[in-house]
């Protein structure tokens, strides 16, 4: 079976940026931290996953149809270094040397691309991970879809499906909206209903199924909580909404296109080389000799590389 990766490409810089020191330099003083760490979880998605096809998804802006609607939308965030966003060209030409696929809109978040391109993978009978730590995503997890969220230093990502997510906040993928209705959302400057946490609002759609079902049964709800809910009821369909992923628009990149086959090495070598990332040479190397490496790609680099096992300290995985 085909096996879709998604990932969500700026959690991954976010991420890659914070958790690798900034005191990572070429010889040259190019800062490269950001870049570093991406291509160091790229390495460890290849080895780990085994995609089939692959694409990164980002964010374009700031104009999005929810900050047209919101204005206050993801307001609060501190603000990110221009060390961070000086690595972006770099971040997308390291992509592009394997070659894999990008996409952006200006019109949509990032999520809504990993909304899309689940929906259509899925679809398609593929089997479909999608790598991002944001929460939003869990209502796209399904039976052939999982979410994978990666954590600190060398420690494995946390796999969710439909079982894990109920498991863990109560509420099933296609409630995950209207929780975050309830609940609110501080990264997304979402409110929700103030004085419900994730506690009351899991409880509040085991009983009602959804944040309309809640609503149409407000009588049958007591004291401050049905108070809270009648004065913020505006506002937690409207955070509903924001939350809500949407898939209604064309894929930007056809499903073939996002295939990995016979890559040939020889570009991303040089980029590694040029930005001195000499221990994920050896780490693409040693995938690139798996038996799913010799399916996919085509090596490229030095020939009189001796085998080795990597140290994990070069490891650097994050993923």
């Amino acid at each position: 079976m085909s096996h879709l990766v998604l990932v969500d490409g700026h959690h991954l810089m976010y991420r890659a940026f914070y958790a690798i020191p900034a005191s990572l330099k070429t010889s040259n003083g190019e800062q490269t931290n950001a870049v570093y760490g991406v291509a160091s979880m790229l390495i460890s998605l290849l080895k780990a996953e085994e995609p089939t096809h692959l694409l990164f998804c980002f964010d374009a802006g700031e104009e999005t149809f929810r900050h047209q609607e919101n204005a206050t939308y993801k307001e609060g965030r501190a603000e990110t270094p221009d060390e961070f966003y000086t690595q972006i060209p770099r971040i997308l030409e390291m992509i592009e040397s394997f070659p894999i696929q990008h996409v952006s809109n200006p019109k949509y978040e990032a999520d809504d691309l990993l909304c899309v391109y689940a929906k259509a993978g899925e679809k398609a009978g593929m089997r479909v991970t999608v790598v991002t730590g944001d929460r939003d995503a869990f209502q796209l997890s399904t039976e052939k879809v999982r979410i994978a969220i990666p954590h600190k230093g060398y420690q494995a990502p946390e796999y969710l499906g439909p079982k894990e997510i109920l498991a863990k906040y109560g509420v099933r993928p296609d409630q995950v909206a209207s929780y975050k209705g309830i609940s609110g959302d501080s990264s997304d400057n979402l409110p929700g209903v103030k004085g419900i946490g994730p506690k009351g609002a899991s409880m509040l759609l085991q009983a009602y199924g959804t944040l309309t079902g809640v609503y149409e049964h407000l009588d049958e709800i007591k004291g401050t909580m049905r108070e809270k809910l009648e004065r913020d009821r505006d506002q937690a369909f409207f955070c509903e909404r924001m939350a809500t992923l949407v898939s209604d628009f064309d894929l930007a990149i056809p499903l073939k296109d996002l295939e990995l086959t016979e890559i040939k090495t020889g570009q991303i070598v040089a980029f590694m080389k040029a930005l001195e990332f000499h221990s994920l040479t050896k780490r693409l190397q040693v995938v690139c000799e798996s038996a799913y490496g010799k399916q996919h790609f085509v090596w490229e680099g030095e020939p009189t590389m001796k085998k080795k096992t990597v140290k994990s300290e070069d490891q650097m995985a994050l993923f």
